[in-house]
């Protein structure tokens, strides 16, 4: 026990290189911990350190699989590589494919019309309801929904990413 408190920082440090995710790294080190502390009293391990840097290794390819399975059922979309651009903690490549599929959104949606821009922008990145943009922009409800959903149908199409719901 007295090498897991020893080590728990390297243990920290090394899970979140494998998994790319300070936090998911401490909790795999929790898991580990918890892991040790389940073993019966009489089972005497020769290389503790090694032991405990297997363990976590293990658990971090564990994780990393598990997410690749969720990702594969659950799939991509827009409002995945904005949250994965603005929170940060997506894994290196998959944070530079969302900035290049937002990016390529940003890009396409400079090509529409202005009041499409302008609906689009408001409801996906400035959070407003329908209502609000129709208000702002001096047109039915029934428009601005029309505006939105094919305007994100356009964006989709172009840049390769599964169709957001638009409302």
């Amino acid at each position: 026990m007295r090498s897991f408190m020893a080590h728990r920082a390297m243990l920290t440090d090394y899970a979140a290189k494998v998994v790319g995710d300070r936090v998911q790294a401490e909790d795999i080190v929790q898991e580990a911990w918890l892991s040790l502390t389940a073993r019966p009293a009489g089972a005497d391990v020769r290389n503790p350190l090694g032991y405990l840097h297997r363990m976590v290794r293990n658990l971090a390819i564990d994780a990393l699989r598990r997410k690749a399975r969720e990702s594969r059922f659950s799939g991509g979309d827009m409002d995945v590589a904005e949250r994965m651009v603005a929170d940060g903690q997506a894994s290196p490549e998959a944070a530079l494919s969302a900035r290049r599929d937002l990016a390529c959104v940003l890009d396409v949606l400079q090509g529409l019309p202005e009041r499409q821009r302008i609906a689009i922008e408001m409801y996906r990145f400035g959070g407003h309801k329908l209502r609000e943009i129709a208000d702002h922009l001096g047109v039915s409800v029934a428009l601005v929904h029309l505006l939105v959903s094919e305007g994100l149908a356009i964006c989709a199409d172009r840049c390769g990413l599964s169709r957001p719901n638009s409302g």
